[in-house]
């Protein structure tokens, strides 16, 4: 990513001003210090306010070398086990939604949360976060925070200290009472021998910098491998990516639909019809209610029955009248074949992707079966019409609207039924929408909506 620093000409980032000889020149050691810091700030704070969560295990390794501790050693280990799965997300998660804003100090960039957006309500909010990689993953941050922490607080103490101490020594050693100040294996009695050390502490202060920048970097890092969620380009790609393999799994689907049902219509009810007639010229040549002719002739019944359910069958993979007239002669069908009267209205200019209508007419088809066998109703209506995604985009993509409504008894739940779930899983695998309004007493509504791509121009039915 382009920073202010690279678009003036200097380092874009910190790793790349540590490297380069003008580091002290640029803003980035100022930004160090000031991440270092605020992490002693944070890392104090964090200290306080997680005290009832590492309490307990502070205890349980007090408590390992002592004898005849198994009892005391597995209360403290299941206590403190309690105290961080009920408590350490609750900390963690507003420590990373922080330091996630901190870590622009040091690293530029998108540093977004790798949180999903949880349900409505306090109990979505606590099942998805508690059950979420993202949430255990800050918890890990704010482990690794406390030596993060320990560490900052020592160079910097340590060099600060030692910076004031070289820089004030000739004050201090302006009176003459006072004692000796031991810098090292040296011993300065006198503001002329302290100063050349105080020369030392602006060197004291380049290298508290460096360390500071050094720290924030590997704490940087650190931080963004653990609280920082994947890219919107990477989540864009991935989503692109499933989306075509949907695509290639509908075509696929439907390829072998056809196929299928290609193999029953041309084989295998071909060889009944031919059986059939046979069987039927074979009669010819019977003796006319002879044991045999009759025999010939329930057989020749059987066949004619198998003939229709292998219609029937392949009318249920794939409808002839479905690829030849298109959607509303279909849906018309399936009102004509129902034994529930249906109401059938259409609004659609021109022929759909072959996908989609599939999935409409077998969405429509399973309501109606549904109705026929649970609804009790006396009458049904299938609503169809085509609208664009966007009315004030020329040329949006269009949306496909399927709604069938019975005047049954209601009470249907997509939660108990396996057949409205399925009718989910559909839609879904299209990219589409359902659904369901059944209160007691009725009526039923299922509303599909699937994207269908643009509308062209001049449609032509």
């Amino acid at each position: 990513m382009t920073t202010l620093n690279s678009r003036r000409g200097g380092p874009g980032t910190l790793l790349q001003a540590l490297a380069s000889p003008r580091y002290l020149l640029t803003a980035w050691p100022w930004r160090a210090l000031a991440y270092t810091l605020t992490t002693l700030f944070v890392g104090g704070l964090l200290l306080l306010v997680a005290l009832p969560v590492y309490t307990p295990w502070t205890v349980f390794v007090a408590t390992l070398g002592e004898q005849d501790s198994t009892g005391p050693l597995a209360f403290w280990f299941t206590f403190g086990a309690l105290m961080t799965f009920c408590f350490a997300p609750l900390i963690a998660i507003p420590l990373g939604a922080l330091e996630r804003r901190r870590l622009h100090l040091v690293l530029p960039g998108e540093n977004g949360s790798g949180h999903r957006l949880p349900p409505p309500g306090l109990w979505g909010w606590v099942r998805t976060r508690y059950s979420e990689a993202a949430t255990w993953r800050e918890v890990a941050y704010a482990t690794v925070l406390f030596p993060v922490f320990g560490l900052a607080f020592l160079v910097t103490a340590t060099l600060t200290s030692a910076t004031v101490l070289l820089a004030i020594n000739p004050l201090l050693l302006a009176d003459e009472n006072e004692s000796p100040v031991v810098v090292g294996w040296v011993a300065l009695t006198t503001p002329a021998e302290a100063l050349p050390y105080t020369l030392l502490s602006p060197l004291l202060v380049a290298l508290l910098l460096y360390a500071c920048g050094l720290m924030s970097y590997g704490h940087g890092i650190i931080a963004r491998a653990l609280l920082v969620g994947p890219p919107k380009e990477e989540l864009r790609a991935e989503l692109d990516q499933v989306t075509e393999s949907r695509a290639r799994l509908v075509n696929a689907f439907e390829y072998e639909r056809r196929r299928i049902e290609r193999d029953l219509h041309d084989g295998a009810q071909q060889r009944l019809v031919a059986l059939s007639m046979d069987l039927g010229m074979a009669r010819v040549d019977l003796e006319e209610d002879s044991p045999a002719d009759r025999r010939v002739a329930a057989a020749q019944a059987k066949a004619d029955e198998l003939i229709d359910e292998i219609r029937e069958l392949v009318r249920g993979i794939h409808p002839r009248v479905l690829t030849d007239r298109g959607l509303h002669d279909a849906l018309q069908e399936l009102a004509d074949h129902c034994p529930v009267p249906v109401t059938v209205e259409t609004a659609i200019p021109h022929r759909l992707p072959a996908h989609v209508e599939g999935t409409a007419y077998f969405v429509v088809a399973e309501a109606l079966t549904n109705v026929y066998k649970h609804a009790d109703a006396d009458s049904v209506t299938v609503r169809a019409h085509l609208a664009p995604a966007d009315p004030r985009a020329e040329g949006a993509g269009a949306i496909l609207s399927v709604e069938v409504t019975d005047d049954g008894r209601g009470g249907a739940d997509a939660v108990r039924g396996s057949g409205l779930t399925g009718l989910g899983d559909r839609v879904a695998v299209m990219g589409g929408t359902m659904g369901l309004t059944s209160p007691e007493g009725g009526p039923t509504r299922i509303r599909v909506e699937l994207p269908c791509g643009p509308i062209p121009r001049n449609p032509m039915p």
